[in-house]
């Protein structure tokens, strides 16, 4: 007799191989299986709290999927090595810090929002994904601690953001922000002058989107 389709898992199978496709067509390596089932879990957790609250303004599969997903797992994979504690500042959706957290366990990640709706969702996915990832419910600026590495990614007032975010990477750490080239210079002038910025890295997909790095200075 043959096995009953599970519905269920041959849509998280399409999804997760229509994020393969997208990671090949940006000429990235494939996520495992077993990877590629905790982005299936968090794209559905996404929609589902999508549909009460305003929690990205990517609304369809395909959106999430090319824009958030894949231009995460490249900033995961861009990161440098040797990296043991990360905030992502303003993390709304949890990007690029879920991602990071998933592809990077290594790295302790902590989650800041002030938003009090998104900081829920952002809870959630750390349970549901089981994360030991960290949520902080407030702002980034009232942290009294230091980090490896500080990524922003679509924070509202980025130059004021990259500013205080800048205050809070460690001697030797990294600041790291997702842009456009066209921005990034304005970016770069709100920084620390203790940061040494790295040649951008172009994000997957054009528009003119970069990663970019920069180094603190070593105590």
């Amino acid at each position: 007799m043959s096995e009953a389709v599970n519905p269920a898992r041959d849509e998280n199978n399409r999804v997760g191989m229509r994020l393969n496709r997208l990671l090949a067509e940006a000429g990235m390596e494939p996520l495992d299986d077993q990877l590629l089932q905790r982005f299936e879990e968090l794209l559905s957790l996404i929609l589902r709290w999508n549909a009460r609250i305003n929690l990205t303004a990517i609304r369809t599969e395909e959106g999430i999927l090319s824009l958030h997903f894949v231009e995460s797992i490249a900033c995961a994979r861009a990161l440098p090595a040797g990296i043991a504690t990360l905030l992502d500042f303003g993390s709304g959706a949890g990007f690029p810090g879920i991602p990071i957290a998933l592809c990077r366990p290594e790295v302790a990640v902590t989650l800041v929002e002030s938003q009090g709706k998104k900081a829920a969702f952002l809870q959630e996915a750390v349970r549901v994904l089981g994360l030991s990832a960290k949520v902080y419910p407030g702002r980034a600026e009232a942290l009294r601690a230091v980090f490896d590495c500080v990524t922003l990614r679509a924070v509202d007032k980025m130059p004021e953001a990259v500013a205080a975010g800048s205050a809070l990477v460690a001697p030797g750490g990294w600041l790291v922000v997702m842009t456009s080239q066209t921005l990034l210079p304005s970016m770069q002038g709100s920084a620390a002058a203790k940061l040494i910025w790295t040649e951008p890295i172009p994000l997957p997909g054009g528009e003119n989107r970069v990663i970019a790095l920069a180094h603190a200075h070593g105590s």
